[in-house]
């Protein structure tokens, strides 16, 4: 299935923008700066590394011209599984991302506990990811940089 058959139902379309991605980048920098910071909760450092993650995602479907409906259930879900084919991430990879997902709904609606373990392997995901969207696009997309 192409990004375009989501439009409407989980995309939008949108202009690729080199200041969009920017900003999205830039915001994920930061949040992963936030989920190293041992000062604060590993629930709020979780939080900030799967944000980081999300908002990769975000610049990855912008780089392609499309942006989550976000007034639409799922659009969380829309972007983790669009990687693939925005930036080639692995299928495996994306079950690993959608796990991460469904431990920050928890954190979000019931108070679960997130331990050290999983925060350092979704901040590790999130670097990951960063590290590959800013290679994808300088590849790919260097008129986004």
């Amino acid at each position: 299935m192409s990004l375009r058959n989501l439009v409407g139902t989980g995309l939008d379309e949108a202009t690729p923008s080199r200041d969009t991605i920017a900003r999205l980048l830039a915001s994920a920098r930061r949040l992963l700066a936030d989920a190293r910071s041992a000062g604060i909760s590993a629930e709020t450092r979780f939080g900030a590394a799967y944000t980081a993650i999300r908002m990769i995602a975000d610049a990855g479907l912008n780089a392609h011209g499309f942006r989550t409906l976000t007034s639409r259930p799922g659009h969380h879900q829309t972007a983790l599984q669009s990687l693939p084919k925005t930036f080639g991430i692995s299928a495996e990879t994306v079950i690993v991302l959608e796990t991460f997902r469904k431990q920050r709904h928890l954190v979000e609606y019931t108070g679960d506990v997130v331990p050290e373990s999983t925060v350092a392997e979704c901040t590790a995901e999130a670097e990951a990811l960063l590290e590959l969207a800013e290679s994808w696009l300088r590849s790919n997309r260097p008129d986004l940089l």
